[in-house]
């Protein structure tokens, strides 16, 4: 008898607690076994199947459309569900530790937001394929990774059919969906940082043609800077109805509330982090911030996805979604200043007293967003066509404030929080009041001639953006596209090239020209080689993906004097180029591998500010390299039972741009990481112990400036128990 169930275990134990929950692991899972022999089939025929799923087929998120990700001229990386169980990542930045030409982490550990760079560029984020309700300034919404079904990254220009997006591409979080079966799972985890978790998921028919799914979470956590906490929760419903054979709508819901108390992001000085301070290393845990910090955030989502069968041939799917986020901090008090130089020679005084700032920080966004378009499959004159054409629309509100004052001063080795004099400043600065309204009609062609396939889409956007504090407004319209061609011989290999374009609004005026901005322009050139497993022999499932590419951005505001509300001149201009390797596979049910190379090779090739001219681009670091072996026994008296290992490394990377104000660049350490697992799994049960970083190696991952470092995510061990059902 062969078993198959998505498994869904996540992190691992504290650090003292690595040998109780491996002899805990030792104790359960006997009993376990014990209690599934009590079933009428013997345990010795039982075989163990963890991740049917684990490699990626389809690319949705590609192509607005189910064509395989083998015909896809573009590269495009799918972390399933069951990579995300069996690897034990908890938020997207785990999530791409093993995915070429994506990076995560930069900024150490966050409670908060997911900080991922691709290609260079910071993708924009999107939850079942409409725009997520980002922020001002940054991309994620932050939405735990628990609720979804995937994450996908579409790497390179995005915009022939998402409109507007950076050049490096975006990412989609799919939502767990409703199945016609009953199943899920309950789970608990407790680890490093005092790390606790409940969560569970249950889906199953409410009827013959109706069938739900709901998922939660609640999360109490430390973290590994002293005096952090945060706690969240997670609801997220789903309901499918069956209306016919030909029509079925699916509603889409969630709600997260976070807190997070303490300064989660260190802001520590370069000398005692990346450089040498003669009082000795500042340790990773120290907080020269201040526990009354406090950051809440709230949100929340709903909507559907309609699908219609006109005929064989032609389907009509929409999809749309109503958002609102709303985040505040009162209070976040960081050592914003670095150590102090009172007499200004460029030394610090005393190399220990370090100038606190207070950031206040309020902002709430208001998105609607939909999507519309008619599928159709149809042959003619010996080609085959999947056309797809629609029309997308979003609109969104976005307000936010701000108050800045300068706080205490703090002792470096010896942090003392003493009493603010003003601990909640307000927020009396405007810092954006916009709405967006955005309008595409796209239209793509999937052709096939025989094992040729070119893909062609194109796409015309319409983007108002409006300054509701200046009553000012920008009118901006793009056309982009994309053209690429693969073709699929029958061994699964399959060589394609492709070309694309992408485009973002620009608000403001030219300081030099005194014409409003035009939007930033990227294109890309790729060229590379996929592979599959249809020519092996049963049992080994893969898919191999090399890549070469160049992107260039252009259009790109450069920092100088000019008219609000962006201050520069329509200079910039940033070219990428990049080789990239990866490989996920699944082989006889047992054997799982990730395997991963990047070379990313970023230039500043025009600005106004001539520092920049030759500068790496931030947090993009050259070379990436990574590999995970996962191995599961499927019978015998070891049936069950997995281990696996990982390693991963990363080069230096600048942490910031130069310029007049930042005339020193600082480098992120290189790093070499070690994670394992160790697991049991019955039918029923399963019983982790994962590790991240397992030497807790100690590195600088980031320094943005003199009072800007940030250390990497240090040592995180996790165990979980979940009970399936």
């Amino acid at each position: 008898m062969t078993l198959k169930y998505r498994s869904t275990a996540q992190r691992v134990f504290s650090r003292g607690a690595l040998l109780g929950a491996a002899a805990a692991l030792t104790v359960l899972a006997p009993i376990a076994m014990a209690q599934d022999a009590e079933d009428a089939e013997s345990i010795q025929d039982t075989i163990i199947v963890i991740a049917p799923d684990y490699v990626p087929r389809d690319g949705v998120s590609a192509n607005k459309s189910n064509i395989p990700l083998i015909q896809t001229p573009q590269s495009v990386s799918i972390i399933t569900r069951d990579q995300i169980d069996l690897l034990s990542f908890v938020d997207a930045q785990q999530a791409v530790r093993y995915t070429s030409g994506v990076f995560g982490e930069n900024y150490g550990p966050d409670l908060r937001f997911d900080f991922v760079t691709v290609r260079g560029f910071t993708p924009k984020q999107y939850i079942d394929g409409l725009a997520a309700p980002v922020s001002t300034s940054i991309y994620s919404v932050g939405v735990d990774l628990y609720a979804f079904e995937s994450f996908d990254v579409l790497k390179g220009p995005a915009s022939a059919l998402y409109g507007s997006a950076p050049p490096g591409g975006l990412y989609n979080q799919t939502s767990r969906r409703p199945e016609k079966e009953f199943g899920g799972e309950v789970q608990a985890k407790y680890g490093s940082d005092d790390y606790k978790q409940i969560a569970g998921t249950v889906t199953g028919p409410l009827s013959d043609n109706v069938s739900y799914s709901l998922t939660g979470l609640y999360r109490d956590r430390e973290a590994e800077r002293d005096l952090v906490s945060a706690d969240r929760t997670l609801i997220a419903p789903a309901i499918t109805w069956e209306i016919t054979p030909d029509t079925t709508l699916t509603g889409l819901a969630y709600y997260q509330l976070d807190h997070v108390d303490g300064d989660t992001n260190g802001f520590l000085p370069v000398y005692g982090t990346l450089l040498p301070n003669p009082l000795g290393e500042v340790d990773p845990s120290t907080n020269i911030g201040d526990p009354n910090n406090r950051f809440e955030r709230e949100q929340w989502a709903y909507g559907y996805e309609f699908s219609h069968k006109l005929t064989e041939a032609v389907s009509f799917i929409s999809n749309s979604k109503l958002s609102s986020y709303d985040e505040q901090t009162p209070t976040s008090i960081y050592g914003g200043g670095g150590l102090v130089d009172d007499n200004f020679d460029g030394v610090p005084d005393d190399y220990r007293t370090v100038q606190q700032y207070n950031f206040s920080y309020a902002e709430h966004v208001d998105s609607f967003a939909t999507d519309n378009r008619f599928d159709i499959s149809l042959d003619a004159g010996g080609l085959t066509h999947q056309i797809i054409a629609g029309v997308d629309y979003r609109k969104v509100e976005n307000k936010a404030d701000f108050g800045f004052i300068f706080a205490n001063r703090i002792d470096l080795f010896n942090p003392v929080y003493a009493p603010q004099a003003t601990l909640e400043p307000g927020y009396p600065s405007a810092f954006n009041n916009q709405t967006l309204d955005q309008t595409g009609l796209y239209v793509q062609d999937h052709i096939g001639l025989g094992k040729l396939f070119f893909t062609i889409s194109g796409r015309q956007d319409w983007v108002t953006i409006e300054n509701n504090a200046t009553n000012q407004s920008t009118d901006q319209e793009k056309f982009t596209y994309r053209a690429g061609a693969n073709y699929v011989f029958d061994s699964g290999i399959a060589p394609y090239i492709s070309y694309a374009t992408s485009f973002e609004p620009v608000l403001g005026s030219d300081s030099v020209t005194g014409n409003e901005f035009e939007p930033s322009e990227g294109e890309q050139v790729e060229a590379g080689v996929k592979y599959d497993a249809r020519g092996l022999p049963d049992g080994y499932e893969l898919l191999l993906t090399g890549a070469v590419y160049q992107i260039t951005q252009t259009n790109i505001v450069s920092t100088a004097p000019s008219v609000t509300p962006v201050f520069g001149t329509q200079t910039g201009e940033v070219e990428v180029n990049g080789l990239e390797l990866e490989l996920v596979s699944r082989i006889n049910d047992a054997l799982s591998i990730n395997a991963s190379y990047s070379y990313t090779d970023s230039e500043v090739t025009a600005s106004s500010t001539l520092q920049e001219v030759g500068a790496e681009l931030p947090v993009t670091p050259k070379n990436k390299a990574s590999l995970f072996v996962d191995y599961t026994f499927q019978d015998g008296a070891l049936s069950g039972f997995g281990f696996g290992a990982g390693v991963r490394y990363t080069s230096e990377s600048q942490g910031a741009l130069p310029g007049p104000f930042n005339p020193v660049v600082y480098a992120g350490e290189e790093s070499t990481l070690f994670d394992a697992i160790l697991r049991y799994d019955t039918r029923d049960w399963r019983f982790a112990l994962n590790g991240s970083n397992l030497f807790d190696e100690q590195y600088v991952a980031r320094c943005s400036g003199p009072a800007g470092c940030t250390y990497g995510a240090g040592q995180q061990i996790i165990a979980t128990v979940t009970r399936k059902f």
